[in-house]
């Protein structure tokens, strides 16, 4: 039976009144080859392997007309469409401004405007999805007290630990597994994990936006230790969206 806790949002995320909302445990990450699987033992007609290139046939549509202003709608599923932004390597608008008042004319055309890149996927259920997993699933709550974030009191190389060993366990770790762990409010966890993220020594970083972001092993700092012939202290992993 599926678990759920409840986590007492943080004074700093709303208005200032107390709020608690239930955040559903996770155990474990189906991969590809898992789905795989269970789509096999699902459907018994279909080959793993015809279910294979059925899916990537599936993200092979999806990359080709994406990003040509199409959403993608799958019956009983969702839709997923694009979200953008700006791309961070590139000079914003007052770095262009600051060159051109300082006389280097040269370097107007090259910052006058930004890249616009894809920031990621949004994902909206079909509601006759939601509805018929609400008719089979009942949840139990795991803890009898709610979870009160709190300032950590461990140590920053403590607190990257305890990351890492969330995201070995279970593929990726999201916010509130790192709030919980760390006894942090969102938004502190949040901010804390903007300078591991940005930090090339810390061994983590991100993938996703917005609701899906969620925090990996750095496989360039994990490569770079391999060359080095150094100790491997970081475990490579892969992060997927499956939508069960």
């Amino acid at each position: 039976m599926p678990n759920y806790v409840l986590q007492e949002m943080s004074e700093e995320m709303g208005n200032g009144k107390k709020k608690v909302y239930p955040r559903m445990q996770t155990y474990s990450l189906h991969d590809f080859d898992t789905v795989v699987r269970h789509m096999h033992e699902y459907s018994g007609s279909f080959s793993e392997g015809a279910i294979r290139g059925v899916l990537d046939a599936l993200v092979t549509t999806m990359k080709s007309w994406m990003p040509l202003g199409h959403s993608i709608k799958i019956d009983g599923l969702g839709v997923f469409s694009l979200t953008l932004g700006f791309d961070t390597s590139t000079p914003s608008e007052a770095a262009a401004a600051k060159k051109q008042r300082n006389g280097n004319a040269d370097d107007e055309l090259k910052t006058k405007y930004r890249h616009v890149c894809i920031k990621g996927i949004r994902f909206k259920p079909d509601p006759q999805l939601l509805q018929q997993m609400n008719k089979e699933a009942t949840f139990e709550r795991a803890e009898t007290d709610v979870v009160v974030p709190r300032k950590s009191s461990d140590s920053r190389e403590e607190r990257i630990r305890k990351a890492i060993a969330i995201i070995e366990q279970q593929g990726y770790m999201t916010l509130s597994d790192y709030a919980i762990a760390t006894g942090q409010s969102r938004s502190t966890a949040s901010k804390d994990l903007r300078q591991l993220a940005n930090d090339p020594t810390s061994g983590i970083t991100t993938r996703g936006s917005h609701s899906h972001k969620v925090w990996v092993i750095n496989k360039k700092k994990q490569t770079r230790q391999t060359q080095k012939g150094g100790p491997r202290l970081f475990v490579s992993c892969e992060w997927r969206i499956i939508s069960r």
